[in-house]
């Protein structure tokens, strides 16, 4: 199982400043984790507006543009993983996005993963221009469409929401696919990463003596559409604190037995505002699974 971890989100937790990120990223790199997560949200709302706002975040929460971001870690770093944790893919433009994220995986040598979902902020949809009440049936489209353009210099696509006629993007991924994963729980989201995704995402809150049920959803799916269940990874996060890992190590060994490929550890939420301790939770998780030997 790989071991990564997740960029604290919002960054009001650790600050927005270039040299934070870069002590943070240094850090989870040189103790050894693999791969490393950053969130995705284009605006925050301002609680003034008409109806209200209720969410973690708002317009004063301070949020990174998560491929912008990725370039710069890949720059910062040598071979950690780069992953969207998640990508909204529905409120954007999915030729873009394949522009982007193949020159990030060009830049990085083949270090990117694509984790996308479809998100729950409708205000930010319509800010963007894109229709909330049919995003679930847009990103298959959006996948199929990601894929093609990957792998082909010039493609002719007609779908229901895109048309590529003869076109392309250059250069191409080193790797001609770039790993999709997907979150979410829903049952049609269940089903489409096992009909779609390479990977399913659990970004918290779901213990691992719960996801027996799930989990036979997307098998399911994956074997009704010709495909190996056992190619579909599975991220589980959870939340680390600095002192004795004992428990945490555990959780993560659970996860593990559950058939867990990835395991990210995150820090958001717990009251930290300072760089430093988002480190200490970090590498003290990290330096007591190696010690573990899991």
């Amino acid at each position: 199982m790989q071991v990564g971890a997740v960029f604290p989100f919002p960054l009001t937790e650790i600050g927005s400043d270039p040299a934070t990120l870069r002590e943070y990223v240094s850090a989870a790199e040189s103790v050894g984790y693999e791969h490393l997560s950053f969130p995705d949200h284009v605006i925050g709302v301002d609680p003034n507006r008409p109806g209200g706002w209720q969410a973690p975040y708002t317009h004063e929460s301070p949020i990174h543009e998560p491929l912008i971001t990725l370039s710069f870690i890949a720059a910062i770093t040598e071979r950690i993983e780069l992953s969207t944790g998640i990508l909204i893919l529905p409120q954007r433009q999915t030729v873009l996005v394949a522009k982007q994220t193949a020159a990030l995986d060009v830049l990085s040598e083949g270090r990117l993963r694509l984790g996308v979902g479809l998100g729950w902020n409708a205000v930010e949809y319509g800010v963007l221009g894109e229709n909330f009440g049919n995003r679930g049936r847009r990103i298959e489209e959006q996948i199929a469409l990601l894929r093609a353009m990957w792998a082909e210099p010039s493609i002719a696509f007609e779908g229901r929401h895109h048309s590529v006629p003869l076109a392309g993007i250059n250069p191409l991924p080193p790797r001609r696919s770039i790993p999709i994963w997907m979150g979410g729980a829903a049952e049609p989201v269940l089903d489409r990463i096992g009909r779609l995704a390479d990977g399913w995402i659990l970004t918290g809150g779901t213990r691992p003596e719960a996801v027996a049920g799930p989990l036979a959803v997307i098998r399911e799916s994956a074997r009704a559409a010709g495909r190996d269940p056992a190619d579909i990874g599975l991220e589980a996060w959870i939340r680390v604190r600095p002192g004795d890992q004992s428990e945490k190590l555990e959780l993560a060994r659970a996860w593990a037995d559950v058939g867990a490929t990835h395991l990210s550890v995150q820090t958001t939420g717990l009251g930290y505002t300072s760089p430093a301790e988002h480190i200490a939770a970090i590498t003290d998780f990290r330096v007591a699974w190696d010690a573990d030997g899991a």
